[in-house]
């Protein structure tokens, strides 16, 4: 692989990693599944209220999301509202934010027993985004995860980082696992969970994400990335689970806990006892597919057969853009200029 693509594949790795990007809309189509939750033990759609009383019986509740879908940050809220309803104190954790963040959440989590005036309130904003370094990301993102923190503010909610700090998790992307040095190996917890079932699977995802390109030295340093964060995540939600006063519900990507695996896998390798439920926040597909189609399940050796989450939630997508259209676009237009 050349310089330039290589380059290249580290940007779009930082792209996967991350999930932050916001892409363009189009022409959005209309379909009946739009807005169903379906049980996916019984195949059949519930209705909201039917949800709540199942999921809040249990200790961890993801709410598994696509980063930058309105729909699915609209759901949190009403989800996470609803169990301060039914009179429960859940804690909130954050995929986007580190365990080393949470102090600064905390504080911001405080500044709510004082009132202050509207111009005060965005001043503790501001300050809250600069020490979390969200300063580089859109504001449409950050106002996602600020929403959620708004509410736990409002109602003295504990909340917590749960992944690995920024720069570690970039370190890792390009040095792999081996290349990053002992003291940020200490820094790493692991479960000791390894699998090359799940390892091949993922090394597919990543080669359909970067739109067929496969480089093995790349895709292995993603695995190592991945993994370190998953374990990472898992560790974190165990510790909130330790000094929990409710139900725990965790905000993160759907890659992470589809199938049961990435983070939901390595939580029950800590602790066995902890009850946990995914509700997939789930776009529908770019054509039309039948409800069967989204339940299919992943037949992975060494595994359970398994639906990809408990509960799916469809939604309405961001785009039905062809991302590979653009990827090969930008690439081409990266080869023209180093050729110049």
């Amino acid at each position: 692989m050349n310089r330039l693509l290589f380059l290249f594949v580290i940007f779009f790795t930082i792209f996967l990693i991350q999930s932050c990007a916001t892409t363009k809309k189009t022409i959005m189509r209309t379909d009946p599944l739009i807005g169903k939750i379906i049980n996916t033990k019984t195949s059949q759609p519930i209705d909201s209220e039917s949800l709540m009383n199942d999921i809040k019986t249990y200790d961890i509740i993801y709410l598994s999301e696509k980063h930058d879908n309105p729909a699915h940050h609209n759901i949190q809220q009403r989800v996470i509202q609803q169990l301060i309803d039914d009179g429960l104190k859940p804690s909130i954790g954050f995929e986007f934010f580190s365990m080393e963040d949470t102090p600064d959440l905390l504080n911001f989590i405080d500044s709510g027993k004082v009132t202050h005036s509207k111009k005060i309130e965005k001043i503790i904003e501001a300050d809250l985004r600069k020490k979390l370094n969200w300063d580089s990301q859109s504001d449409q993102m950050w106002g996602y995860y600020y929403d959620l923190l708004s509410i736990a503010k409002k109602e003295k909610l504990n909340v917590a980082g749960i992944d690995l700090p920024s720069t570690l998790k970039r370190r890792i992307t390009r040095k792999g696992i081996k290349g990053i040095t002992p003291i940020e190996k200490e820094q790493v917890f692991s479960t000791q969970l390894d699998d090359n079932a799940y390892k091949d699977y993922m090394f597919s995802i990543f080669k359909a994400v970067h739109c067929g390109m496969g480089h093995g030295k790349m895709q292995a340093k993603l695995y190592d990335s991945w993994v370190a964060r998953n374990d990472k995540m898992a560790h974190s939600i165990t510790r909130m689970y330790k000094y929990r006063k409710g139900p725990i519900v965790i905000i993160v990507g759907g890659g992470h806990t589809e199938y049961g695996l990435g983070v939901i896998d390595r939580v029950a390798a800590i602790d066995k006892t902890i009850k946990q439920v995914n509700v997939a926040l789930r776009e529908i597909s770019v054509k039309p597919s039948e409800l069967t189609d989204y339940m299919l399940p992943l037949e992975l050796e060494g595994f359970k057969k398994v639906p990809p989450a408990d509960f799916l939630w469809l939604t309405q997508r961001v785009s039905y853009a062809d991302p590979c259209k653009e990827f090969k676009k930008t690439l081409q237009r990266m080869k023209k200029k180093s050729a110049q």
